[in-house]
Parts: structure tokens; sequence; C-alpha cells
């Protein structure tokens, strides 16, 4: 059973800067795409940044510039470097883990996200 557990949430000045970890087990995470996803109150679900296995990355233009999505294989571990932090960045951050090629994806339950002054 693959189990994905987000951490590093919290409150944050506009400016700041924050660290958004995530922890896949039960499988190989190298076999692994996967991405942050975040959700404000209201709004839809929206990606925010992907890794794919052969490293190629993508990111919402709305933080381009000032996420960095990163992966430790080793660790079966990836993160979220938030710099330039915005109240618009104001969410429930996801952390998205599919064996590449496969349809299958696990998310985990959220880490909060609070840009405020």
């Amino acid at each position: 059973q693959v189990q994905v557990v987000e951490s590093g949430g919290g409150l944050v000045q506009p400016g700041g800067s924050l660290r958004l970890s995530c922890l896949v087990s039960g499988s190989i995470f190298n076999f692994y795409d996967v991405a942050w996803y975040r959700q404000a109150p209201g709004k839809e679900r929206e990606l925010v940044a992907g890794l794919a296995t052969d490293g190629k990355t993508k990111y919402a233009d709305s933080v381009q510039g000032r996420f960095t999505i990163s992966r430790d294989n080793a660790a079966s571990a990836l993160h979220l470097q938030m710099n330039s932090l915005k109240p618009d960045d104001t969410a429930v951050y996801y952390c998205n883990a599919r064996m590449s090629g496969h349809s299958q994806a696990y998310w985990g339950h959220g880490t909060q996200v609070t840009v405020s002054s």
C-alpha cells in the first residue's frame, strides 16, 4: 500500500519562504512521477509543480521563478521550496505520486500554507 505524507506547512509573512516535504512509502519511489497541487478555499485544485522520473519539471505560471520542486530518491522524498510567498499562495498543498506510465495516483492529506501579515 502506497502512503503519501506531507509536512512543512504553516503561517508565513508575505515575502517569506517555506519548504514542504512529502514522504512516499510502500513502493519504489524512483518509478514515480511526482507533483505538488494546491487548493484554495472556493477554488479547484490546481497543479503547482511536477517532476517526472526523467527529471523534467513543470510549473504553474503563477509560481514560476519562485518555487522549486526537487526529489531525493534515496529518501523517497519530494520537496517544494517556496520563496517570495504571496497571500495568493495560501492554500492546502497536496503531494501526488503516480507510477510512470500508469493511471493510478496517490494523494496525501495535504498541508496548510497560509501567507498573511
